[in-house]
């Protein structure tokens, strides 16, 4: 898939995945990837972004597995970032969508 393509909706799929249940990074990423390949080091940095701004805090749980774990939580400014994007997305997919089904039946 385009690498464009990603960054442009990752913000989106990272804010959605939390909204259902609390993660820590490496799970995030792993839910993520089971539908979109993409790499840790392109994750890290947005999740740090997003808590800087205010769309998610963070909190620790200790790991029987190793070093404790932190968890992002989505705030209510997240909540409210993630519904205009969600419904900015929808705008944006149904547009691109009905281009590209006019293009491809005038061929």
């Amino acid at each position: 898939m385009n690498v464009q393509f990603k960054k442009g909706v990752l913000e989106l799929c990272v804010l959605v995945l939390i909204s259902k249940k609390d993660q820590y990074g490496y799970e995030l990423a792993q839910n993520i990837s089971k539908r979109i390949d993409v790499a840790e080091g392109t994750l890290y940095p947005l999740l740090r972004r997003l808590t800087k701004e205010d769309y998610f805090t963070t909190y620790l749980v200790e790991s029987s597995e190793g070093p404790s774990r932190k968890y992002y939580t989505l705030t209510e400014k997240g909540r409210e970032y993630m519904v205009n994007l969600v419904d900015e997305w929808k705008q944006f997919s149904s547009g691109v969508n009905q281009l590209i089904e006019e293009g491809m039946t005038n061929e």
